[in-house]
């Protein structure tokens, strides 16, 4: 019985591995938090729901896959799929454009993930927390961002990836009064695509 079991599944697996159409092959795979969606396939008036991870559907059929046998078979489609955005912050010392001490172990860290990536697209956004006119803000908030696009270039990653913008004290993400000192608002974030 076992080695029957054995032929059953090395003949399904053939049937659902070889060549056919792509439109023909449907392969619920999870997301990277292991989400497993659902995905509802029509043919000829019939419909199959495939709601199991690595359940694949073809023609009449539906069989359990590998994760291993799914990998190989879309190798080279998971391959060309860019990396998931990121998005980081890093925060400053009040007035200025240096970064805190933690901030500039995080910069190591970040500059580290840049740099497995083939071709960021790469926004930094500078923030100032509430003291000052909009004036000064707007200057200290873009002097911050150049800050960190400088030391991405200075890294070897190229400028013309590296978009760098100031919004000032208009965007804070800890609403206050004008005039209050808040370490969290004076910040800038970096989103990575």
């Amino acid at each position: 019985m076992g080695a029957l079991v054995v032929i059953v599944a090395v003949v399904a697996a053939a049937y659902f591995l070889a060549p056919g159409p792509a439109s023909d092959l449907v392969v619920v795979v999870p997301s990277a938090d292991g989400h497993v969606g659902a995905v509802v396939v029509e043919r000829d008036g019939k419909r199959t729901v495939v709601d199991q991870a690595y359940v694949a559907s073809r023609g009449d059929d539906t069989v359990k896959m590998s994760e291993a046998d799914v990998g190989k078979l879309f190798a080279e489609v998971r391959s060309s799929i860019p990396a998931r955005p990121a998005v980081f912050q890093l925060y400053f010392i009040a007035g200025s454009d240096e970064l805190t001490e933690e901030s500039k172990g995080e910069l190591t860290r970040m500059l580290e993930e840049l740099k497995r990536r083939s071709a960021p697209d790469i926004l930094v956004i500078g923030h100032t927390d509430t003291v000052g006119g909009l004036t000064e803000n707007d200057r200290l908030s873009l002097a911050r961002a150049e800050r960190v696009r400088e030391s991405f270039v200075a890294q070897g990653i190229p400028v013309e990836r590296i978009h760098a913008a100031g919004r000032g004290k208009r965007e804070p993400v800890v609403p206050t009064a004008d005039n209050v000192d808040e370490p969290r608002n004076r910040r800038v974030e970096i989103n990575v695509r």
